[in-house]
């Protein structure tokens, strides 16, 4: 979503650092071509003026005009500034309040198609999982056809209970016979999914007042789409001026918009932004994190996020044996196959070097290359190709099995050898990074990709992050940092 404010902003930032000294109007030019790129990204207005007139206020100062790099300088700036207009750290406090004598309410609200029901299995399933809670899901939309059973299957991907479907009953009466259920069955928490209607209307409001008033929800939250530009802004102030409004979801963060509504929300609302809907999967909700979205913004990344989602989805003893094996050099293609099918599991090529810094004009190129998920794919066919032995013996593949291998897989016998080289690379990384340990593998943040992060870009704070999450067993799925899907330098 933020693709192309990045790239506008990385080229204004880039001709900055590229001098060694910058005058005043230097900066007020550069703060031109942001305010441009803030506002062709559907930031409200407002919020624009008010963002450049305080990154104004500190870009002239002596702070960056007579700093050693005044363009590193200026780019810090910018950032805390982001993360100001963002929320700040007052984020930090846990994303869902849940400080209230069980059964505790979410009250989820929103206008139709925004996915406020997917949102609430989302989050019905990050209670279960992260902190152990036991959920009841329980839909109030009797408008929409099938609402009901569509929670009910979605409670079951989540592993949780939906309350049970009655007929006939008005919303009011179901959040009453939710919250009573919810006493009698010992549940920690219980999500109560309303309808929604194509645009805001008193009927609408009424009856989500009325269900607010039997369930004295701890949370109310307004899921809203961010593809909609400023018309989500104004939806969340239309509603919270007749509701009171706890928080924000913002859904479809990973599609094409261009990111206004996720950066103006929270300056024009007031209210915090408590998650984003990163997919239509189950599992697709983040946190929202002021410091990671500028970081991403900036073209900085968000390597801790990245640890999160693989540390979330390797398993630990998997990991555990790949470690070994690196150590002793012994990485074969039935391994380099489990990390292709992992860093598909944690949204393939684009979502990671997404999160990698300074990896914004990789990615340009990788998307004007053609190149993306399918890679993966045929390296899959490639490997599933060979025989078992093969697999665990790539010095047996020569020029006939080479044949055999690229015919089975439907690819040609150059994209074998490219394979080949890469695993190659790849084994000789691992062993170097095995007898290094922490160092060699900190050292090493980068390779198997075609160039290297540099390591300016990299938030020194993320850095620290990252190496507490890490401790001493590396980034598991992603040995070395590097990434498998990519070919290495021809």
């Amino acid at each position: 979503m933020f693709d192309n404010l990045t790239e506008q902003l990385g080229g204004v930032f880039d001709r900055l650092t590229g001098r060694g000294s910058l005058s005043e109007k230097d900066v007020k030019s550069a703060l031109r071509e942001v305010r441009i790129a803030l506002l062709e990204a559907d930031v409200a207005l407002p919020v624009v003026k008010d963002f450049i007139a305080k990154v104004e206020v500190e870009a002239v100062g002596d702070k960056v005009l007579r700093s050693v790099t005044p363009g590193q300088q200026m780019i810090k700036v910018v950032h805390d500034a982001l993360v100001d207009m963002l929320g700040g750290n007052e984020e930090a406090a846990p994303s869902i309040n849940l400080a209230a004598t069980p059964p505790v309410a979410i009250l989820m609200a929103g206008l139709q198609g925004s996915g406020k029901t997917t949102t609430a299995a989302k989050i019905a399933l990050r209670l279960r999982t992260k902190f152990n809670k036991k959920v009841l899901l329980a839909s109030l939309d009797t408008r929409r056809p099938a609402a009901m059973e569509q929670l009910a299957q979605l409670a079951i991907q989540a592993e949780v209970e939906s309350l049970p479907i009655i007929g006939g009953q008005l919303p009011v009466q179901i959040a009453s016979r939710a919250m009573t259920h919810a006493r009698q069955g010992g549940f920690d928490v219980v999500i109560l999914d309303t309808a929604g209607r194509t645009s805001i209307d008193d009927e609408l409001m009424t009856e989500v007042a009325a269900i607010a008033n039997v369930s004295k929800p701890t949370e109310t939250l307004l899921v809203a789409d961010a593809l909609t530009g400023q018309d989500a802004v104004e939806t969340a102030q239309r509603f919270h001026e007749r509701l009171t409004l706890t928080g924000l979801v913002l859904t479809r963060i990973d599609g094409d918009g261009r990111g206004g509504a996720a950066l103006s929300m929270r300056s024009v609302t007031g209210l915090p932004i408590k998650f984003l809907g990163v997919s239509e999967k189950i599992d697709g909700l983040n946190e929202f994190d002021a410091g990671r979205i500028a970081g991403r913004i900036l073209g900085r990344g968000d390597i801790v996020s990245l640890v999160e989602q693989a540390g979330e989805m390797i398993d630990k003893k998997q990991a555990d044996k790949l470690a070994a094996k690196m150590k002793k050099g012994t990485f074969d293609f039935d391994d380099l196959a489990k990390q292709l099918k992992q860093m598909q599991k944690m949204g393939g090529l684009q979502a990671i070097i997404g999160m990698l810094p300074g990896m914004g004009k990789m990615k340009q190129k990788m998307d004007g290359a053609g190149m993306d998920d399918s890679v993966f794919t045929r390296q899959l066919a490639i490997i599933s190709s060979m025989t078992p032995l093969e697999r665990a013996k790539p010095g047996l593949i020569k020029a006939s099995r080479k044949k055999r291998i690229a015919a089975g897989s439907g690819t040609e016998v150059q994209q074998v050898n490219q394979l080949l080289k890469m695993h190659k690379q790849m084994s000789s990384m691992m062993k170097k990074m095995g007898k290094g340990g922490k160092k060699g593998m900190f050292g090493g943040m980068g390779a198997g990709m075609p160039g290297q992060m540099p390591a300016g870009d990299i938030d020194p704070a993320q850095l620290e992050q990252m190496k507490q999450k890490l401790g001493a067993g590396g980034l598991p799925g992603l040995p070395g940092g590097g990434l498998p899907g990519l070919p290495g330098k021809k």
